[in-house]
């Protein structure tokens, strides 16, 4: 699954396309209450600059996102559903939530640097971090912990996921997208478009509130949207197949704004997401990277 951007054949090209379609559709059916809680703008640049400093191929910071917001989720339900022990209550007044929350405050750094190693163990071609290199990153970073409570925290983590790490990322989408559409479209210049297309789903990433406020704005035509309307964009927000196009398609208007129809159509045609959705992603997108409105983009 983790060739290097440019190494997959056709064949291979349709099989990943077609697993990453189904598992982007099981994943919208299964969204829990907390879905994208763990994708926040410091968090997420945290991950990214780890990957960047202990250079990490970027594969391994959006897949370790993923990794986190799983586990946490699974980590903090486990937790919460768990009775306090018979007479806790009246020995501490603070609530147990609040006991939950500070438990894994104190160890939510070892755990997002658990779920980056993990990752970077997925990618054959990525730098291994090997325990001398973890320990002394986290001591770097202010964070003191032997190479036994790293391996615990690997082990804890590995547990909550099931061993299941095999989640597709949406840098994953986007490179599979870009070859497909290299293949069916020869005049596309994908090699070009791949780097610009990494600068914008980073920017996508970091700026993920702000980008999917206004995609949901422009959606229900309502600026100031119900907590229901929110509520039912979640699957928009968790769309790694819209996110992918949509990435795409703005790479595509700044790199080569002459291919923008012929781009946006063979990724509605590859994919099944409409044109206009493309359009609006693509213009909620360009909006927050200059700053204007880009009535261009609208299909």
């Amino acid at each position: 699954m983790y060739l290097k951007f440019g190494e997959a054949s056709s064949d291979l090209l349709t099989a990943f396309l077609v697993n990453l379609n189904n598992k982007n559709k099981d994943n919208l059916n299964s969204l829990s209450k907390c879905s994208g809680e763990f994708k926040d703008k410091r968090l997420m640049e945290f991950i990214f600059l780890i990957t960047q400093e202990l250079k990490l191929d970027p594969l391994v910071g959006y897949h370790a996102i993923e990794l986190l917001q799983r586990f946490m989720v699974r980590y903090l339900t486990d937790l919460l559903s768990t009775p306090s022990p018979e007479g806790a209550a009246a020995a501490e007044p603070r609530s147990s939530e609040d006991a939950v929350f500070d438990e894994v405050k104190d160890k939510f750094h070892l755990i997002i640097f658990s779920c980056v190693r993990l990752a970077s163990k997925l990618l054959l071609h990525s730098q291994i971090i090997d325990n001398n290199t973890a320990v002394g990153f986290l001591h770097s970073v202010g964070h003191t912990v032997s190479k036994q409570t790293l391996l615990e925290s690997e082990l804890m983590v590995l547990k909550g996921l099931e061993f299941k790490l095999n989640t597709p990322n949406p840098l994953t989408y986007v490179e599979i997208l870009l070859e497909v559409l290299g293949h069916n479209e020869p005049s596309i210049p994908v090699q070009r478009l791949h780097p610009v297309c990494c600068h914008i789903l980073q920017f996508v990433s970091l700026q993920r509130a702000a980008v999917y406020h206004s995609l949901l704005v422009t959606t229900t035509q309502c600026v100031s949207p119900s907590a229901e309307q929110r509520e039912k964009f979640v699957t928009v927000t968790e769309d790694c197949m819209l996110l992918g196009v949509g990435v795409i398609a703005v790479a595509t208007f700044i790199l080569s704004v002459k291919n923008w129809e012929q781009v946006v159509g063979e990724l509605s045609h590859i994919t099944g997401i409409s044109t206009s959705s493309i359009s609006d992603f693509a213009h909620a997108a360009l909006t927050h990277i200059v700053g204007t409105s880009f009535s261009g983009t609208r299909a």
